[in-house]
């Protein structure tokens, strides 16, 4: 190449850089992961729907960012606290990030002192489902109605996972706020609960729908409430709830069920390399076959990508002084 034809190349990329800044950045960002190793955090053991989710979003992110190579990290404790804290000190470089629980939502809102990271920094890549919660009891129980629960003149055991955890964190505020019989017992993580209640040790969850749906379509259990979603087979806590407080702690729980299985990194990651990974996320999170094995795994998909999930984060992150003294207590209980 002769060197005016060289100038005019260089002109040319000169000028299409400026008439078309979006497109350069977001091919400089894609261009940044080829031969490079990113690392995917699951804030959980391995096992669970947590762990299913996260290792395929990562292997269909892979897919839509040529050259580079996604490798799942589990680092499970204190209910994701652990693995969140890591993801938030990373260096923002875009190679690391990865996927927690939504009740560290809980924690923020209540102070934690063990939190080590603002949420509202965080830069948001995406989220795959919107998950309703669901009180469920096992059969054994003899339990068929959330009435016949609020019945009891004996408390029974619901099962949930580590300290900061959103199964702990709801299930102890629907306890205070609902005035519910159940003595919550902490420590069941990815799917020891469900284990937990084939052996009888416990009778009951709060968690995802998702989650338990195979167990309750096998017969071992029945979802006797629902928080959030569209399904109509379950009646909504709400219509079920009157005391003006509990109504509001209903309504914050709600509001998670709209940002289940999260994705995000520390915050300041570059602007074109954030850009490439929402992209590579909406690409995965939309692709035919990844539809079709989240749906073969019984994950829900309802995906949304970046701001908006950061939006719907800072309104839940939003909420009056009694739904936080709410939430206090049921930390100091956990």
């Amino acid at each position: 190449m002769g060197i005016q034809t060289l100038r005019i190349a260089v002109s040319g990329a000169a000028i299409l850089s400026a008439l078309w800044p979006g497109l350069a950045l977001a091919e400089d960002g894609v261009e940044f992961f080829n031969g490079k190793t990113v690392n995917y955090i699951v804030a959980t053991a391995p096992g669970g729907v947590y762990d299913t989710n996260g290792r395929l979003v990562a292997q269909y992110m892979q897919k839509y960012l040529p050259g580079s190579t996604f490798v799942v990290q589990n680092m499970p404790g204190a209910g994701h606290l652990l693995g969140t804290n890591y993801i938030y000190a990373s260096e923002p470089d875009g190679l690391t990030f990865g996927t927690f629980n939504t009740g560290l939502l809980y924690g923020q809102l209540s102070g934690d002192q063990n939190i080590k990271f603002d949420l509202t920094k965080m830069s948001w890549i995406g989220k795959v489902a919107s998950d309703p919660r669901i009180i469920l009891v096992t059969k054994e129980s003899g339990i068929e109605s959330y009435e016949q629960l609020k019945a009891l003149k004996e408390p029974i055991k619901f099962a949930t996972a580590g300290k900061g955890s959103a199964s702990m964190i709801e299930a102890t505020m629907f306890v205070n706020a609902l005035k519910l019989p159940i003595q919550v017992v902490s420590g069941y993580n990815g799917n020891e609960d469900q284990l937990a209640m084939m052996r009888g040790e416990v009778q009951g969850v709060i968690g995802s729908r998702s989650e338990f749906q195979q167990f309750v379509d096998e017969g071992k259990g029945r979802f006797i409430a629902q928080v959030g979603g569209t399904e109509t087979d379950v009646p909504q806590l709400s219509s079920m709830v009157d005391d003006v407080t509990a109504k509001q702690v209903v309504a914050l729980i709600e509001s998670q069920s709209g940002i289940s299985r999260l994705s995000a990194g520390p915050a300041g990651i570059p602007e074109d390399r954030l850009k490439a990974l929402r992209d590579a996320y909406k690409a995965a999170t939309s692709d035919p076959e990844f539809i079709e094995k989240a749906r073969a795994l019984g994950l829900p998909v309802d995906p949304a990508v970046g701001d908006e999930v950061g939006t719907r984060v800072n309104k839940a992150l939003d909420q009056a002084p009694e739904v936080i003294n709410v939430l206090k207590e049921a930390l100091s209980e956990g």
